[in-house]
């Protein structure tokens, strides 16, 4: 796999985890790649790594709310009081009066990033605003007059502006494009997969960015938390990683060289989880060399008071933002070519799901003794 990528894990966790206390300065960059690479979650987490207002002004952007927007704060305030709320009357817990509502909640961001008496329930409330900001979205998306086709079509738009911006900036984006799945791929891939539900298919819309290099991918994925993509809903879990390897990203980041002696002591080297079962389930049809980084989150999308009926009696209560589930895939363009060759062109990966399909339909499908899924003849 060249400089050996993680399938949903790989080695090095413990390293990592030993200088994460000491790795605020960086303003959480470890923990970005780690919830995008590896898949972990956010709710997981200790401690944020947020060094100055402007790091939280770019967070709540990212997010779709504005800390100039006067209504924004008083949503941010509203789910600080719910997520206490909570804490206090579920959980039994004594959240201190600084955190529950003497503070503005906005500075909730600061105080969990930071050493303190009140670190540890400022990053608690703020896990529990997330949820709750992110249920509300989703209520919200249910109850408006607004078609999926028209926030994908808004999704989309973002999309475009957000790569101009960062070729702008200097990220060398080669190609980009994204996709809906039509209908007949949404049922082939249904009838493909060991679960049916439609709930769970996750690239109904799927985004394409590579790049020119493999050393500008890490950029490029921390660049797009800030701009598109908050860290924060990227769907644990999901993400697969066969090019990058996240313990040489944190040894070989400069404000982190101290502690390279820490990380060499006892490092088993990053590589791909070549277990059979948790493969299968992932790519199952992919071709034996084919190389992706690939994550889900679920995107927010704002959506304008007045012209998407945001300010409408039954939608009141929700906020301004709805989330869209999205795919991404990121990869340098030496692997996209590498990709499309042989077994691993998509040619080649449509045969094999066709053929799979084929095959369940006329026969089901069972387990092999080693759990693989195979299919088996029911006597139809």
């Amino acid at each position: 796999v060249g400089v050996g990528g993680d399938r949903r894990g790989g080695g090095g966790d413990d390293e990592i985890a030993r200088i994460e206390d000491d790795e605020v300065v960086l303003g959480g960059r470890t923990g970005v790649l780690r919830v995008i690479l590896r898949g972990d979650s956010v709710i997981d987490w200790h401690r944020l790594g947020m060094r100055d207002d402007a790091d939280v002004d770019r967070f709540l952007r990212v997010n779709e709310l504005s800390p100039t927007d006067e209504a924004d704060m008083e949503r941010l305030e509203e789910l600080r009081a719910q997520a206490v709320e909570y804490l206090r009357d579920h959980c039994r817990y004594r959240i201190a009066d600084d955190v529950a509502s003497h503070a503005p909640a906005r500075s909730l961001f600061l105080i969990a990033s930071r050493s303190g008496p009140h670190q540890q329930q400022a990053c608690m409330t703020l896990k529990v605003m997330h949820i709750i900001h992110h249920l509300a979205g989703r209520e919200l998306a249910f109850r408006l007059p607004v078609s999926g086709d028209e926030i994908f079509g808004l999704l989309e738009r973002k999309f475009v502006r957000v790569v101009e911006e960062m070729r702008a900036a200097g990220h060398p984006v080669v190609e980009f494009d994204w996709s809906r799945k039509p209908r007949s791929s949404l049922i082939t891939k249904l009838l493909a997969k060991r679960s049916t539900l439609a709930a769970n298919v996750y690239d109904k819309l799927r985004f394409r960015l590579v790049v020119r290099e493999r050393a500008d991918i890490v950029p490029l994925l921390l660049d797009i938390t800030s701009r598109m993509v908050p860290f924060n809903y990227v769907v644990p879990g999901e993400s697969i990683n066969d090019i990058v390897s996240l313990l040489d990203e944190v040894k070989n980041t400069g404000a982190l060289s101290p502690f390279a002696a820490q990380l060499a002591s006892g490092e088993r080297q990053a590589e791909p989880a070549r277990n059979e079962t948790a493969e299968v389930a992932l790519n199952e049809f992919s071709g034996p060399s084919y190389r992706v980084i690939n994550f889900v989150a679920d995107v927010p999308i704002r959506i304008h008071r007045d012209a998407h009926g945001v300010s409408e009696p039954g939608s009141v209560g929700f906020g301004p933002v709805v989330f869209v589930l999205t795919e991404f895939q990121v990869i340098d363009a030496k692997t996209a070519r590498d990709n499309e060759q042989g077994e691993n062109s998509h040619v080649r990966y449509k045969l094999r799901q066709l053929a799979r399909v084929k095959d369940r339909l006329a026969h089901g499908i069972g387990d092999g003794e080693d759990g693989v899924p195979t299919t088996k003849k029911l006597g139809l």
